[in-house]
């Protein structure tokens, strides 16, 4: 049995930090989009929502003041039931028109 020794310059030390390296560039990516659940429900901010619906934080102001988006306030941050925003979408739905 042959005993290599390994040092920082192996090809098998290099391509495990580089394998490191991609592993934990991945988890930042994924830590960053992760939104954690409470009591199996998400919450968006503001900045989120409108970012999902593609509508300016201006608009969600407006349908919370109008009363067509339910929201929670806590600690002077708005936030948004994601569960809430997706039962309106659908009511909301409207059917395309069929023809002939």
């Amino acid at each position: 049995m042959i005993h290599t020794l390994l040092n920082g310059e192996s090809p098998e030390v290099i391509r495990y930090f580089r394998h490191l390296e991609y592993l934990a560039a991945l988890w930042k990516k994924d830590k960053e989009k992760y939104r954690p659940v409470l009591n199996g429900e998400r919450y968006l901010t503001e900045a989120e929502l409108s970012g999902l619906l593609k509508v300016t934080q201006r608009t969600l102001i407006e349908h919370r003041t109008n009363g067509k988006l339910p929201f929670y306030k806590f600690g002077g941050r708005i936030l948004y039931k994601e569960s809430d925003i997706i039962r309106i979408l659908e009511q909301n739905r409207m059917e395309a028109f069929k023809t002939g």
